[in-house]
């Protein structure tokens, strides 16, 4: 019965982004939908951005074993991220009325700049792509009992189906629906659980104090790595095509600004709901704790709950899981095609420029694809994808918009810098975190490469919006 319901519910889904395929008509659609997602809509495409594998499988392995210190990153750095947008970005890159993150860098900063973001910001999603794919092989695997790699390369396949047909209006709807899916099946199952375990006050008084530990101890490593692991979603996402396309989506600039706080409390108190699920695990099934981490949840449901559980939890997982890897899956794409390829090709035609990004969404999926087959760690992938794009790219972005010294030199010996001084410092196995030493490089080519620049009199004077 509940291999019925998933197959059925992934049919539902294809359809749902067939339906929706059909309000595609340019490539503004295509990217963005038109520029038309209501406050409703938007906040739940934003919510569903990041809310997948990693909040639903790797950050309750990671509670499980480490308390609060270990989801640092996912769920509090992912809101902490979301929040920020808000507060300082949604509105300045929503004026822009671009297609792309690295559009804004051809526009702040010159051509050079835009290729060079570009071909750091689409590697960055690979990792992060194939993590949902290898979370959405675990489920069917134990859902149904397909190999591993078989039901990696089916899910994988299906998403990049109805992303292909129907890009960000596709995204948009399918998300919508599997964000109720979400917050329905979660609630349900986290106040069943919850009574089952004796209530909150006996939960607390039944899990260690370690569980609860916030802060980390009173040592310099400790707090690096800490501030480390917040750093890594919560400021590494900011520069990100995936956040900022589902931002450009909304009908206003205000619509976009209300969605961002809006998704960023969403994700917090929705992502906190597995990490209670866990606890109650811990009382109600300690010998699940011992097998496989990030397929706590999943046994689970499968071992002990019924099937109306099941069916909500299963349910709720794919919805997460679906709707962060299609988002995932169009954003680097778009990047491809809008900023990689398309200058190859000059008055290039609207249909032919949205053909190349639907090949872009088919390339993007393979690479992801054999990736997800040659490592299953999900928080591992996760990880490496945010910090890519905090090293390089958090620095350019943020002083285009705010530093009106800021030159093309310094954004292009930024990137260089910050990515060779974290790929040095993760090779030396540096004490210091190397994202660290990646970020403060970044911040040094960018103030070197421009104050050079203004030095011999190469700069051009540029607008802060």
């Amino acid at each position: 019965m509940l291999t019925a319901f998933i197959l059925v519910y992934l049919l539902i889904t294809v359809l749902i982004g067939r339906w929706a395929a059909k309000r595609v008509h340019s490539a503004a659609d295509f990217v963005v939908a038109g520029r038309n997602l209501p406050l409703g809509i938007s906040a739940c495409v934003i919510f569903a951005t990041w809310f997948g594998s990693e909040t639903m499988l790797g950050a309750t392995a990671e509670y499980a074993q480490h308390g609060l210190l270990g989801v640092m990153e996912d769920p509090f750095g992912a809101s902490l991220c979301l929040l920020l947008v808000g507060l300082f970005y949604a509105r300045k890159l929503y004026r822009f009325n671009i297609l792309t993150f690295c559009d804004f860098f051809r526009i702040r900063y010159g051509r050079k700049a835009e290729l060079a973001s570009a071909l750091m910001m689409v590697p960055s999603y690979f990792g992060w792509i194939a993590a949902q794919i290898v979370a959405m092989g675990i489920v069917i695997n134990k859902v149904m009992g397909i190999d591993y790699t078989v039901a990696m390369v089916a899910s994988g396949a299906l998403v990049m189906a109805y992303t292909y047909m129907g890009g960000m209006w596709s995204v948009s709807i399918t998300d919508f629906i599997q964000t109720i899916m979400i917050i329905l099946g979660l609630l349900i199952i986290t106040v069943i659980v919850v009574i089952q375990a004796g209530g909150i006050g006996s939960i607390i008084d039944k899990t260690p104090p370690t569980y609860f530990k916030f802060f980390p101890d009173r040592n310099l490593n400790d707090w690096l790595q800490y501030i480390a692991a917040w750093m890594t979603i919560g400021l590494g996402s900011i520069p990100q095509q995936d956040v900022f396309q589902r931002l450009m989506s909304a009908k206003s600039e205000k619509v976009a600004v209300r969605s961002s706080f809006l998704g960023a409390l969403m994700y917090f108190t929705i992502g906190s709901l597995p990490l209670l699920i866990i606890l109650c695990a811990r009382i109600l099934y300690p010998d699940l704790l011992n097998d496989d981490p990030e397929g706590i949840l999943p046994a689970m449901v499968l071992q002990h709950g019924n099937l109306f559980i099941q069916i909500l939890f299963f349910g709720a997982l794919l919805s997460a899981i679906m709707s962060t890897t299609s988002g995932a899956i169009l954003a680097p794409a778009t990047v491809l095609g809008e900023n990689i390829i398309r200058p190859f090709f000059k008055d290039i035609s609207d249909k032919k420029f949205l053909f190349i990004i639907r090949l872009s969404v088919v390339a993007v999926s393979i690479i992801s694809l054999i990736m997800a087959v040659g490592s299953r760690n999900i928080y591992e992938l996760v990880g490496s994808s945010s910090i890519l794009s905090l090293v390089s790219l958090f620095v350019p972005l943020t002083a285009g918009l705010y530093w009106k010294y800021a030159t093309n030199a310094g954004a292009i010996a930024s990137i260089i810098a910050g990515t060779l001084g974290y790929f040095i410092s993760d090779w030396r196995e540096s004490s210091i975190p190397p994202l660290m030493v990646g970020l403060l490089a970044s911040i040094s080519g960018m103030l070197i490469g421009s104050v050079m620049e203004h030095w011999l009199g190469k700069a051009q004077t540029e607008t802060v919006v």
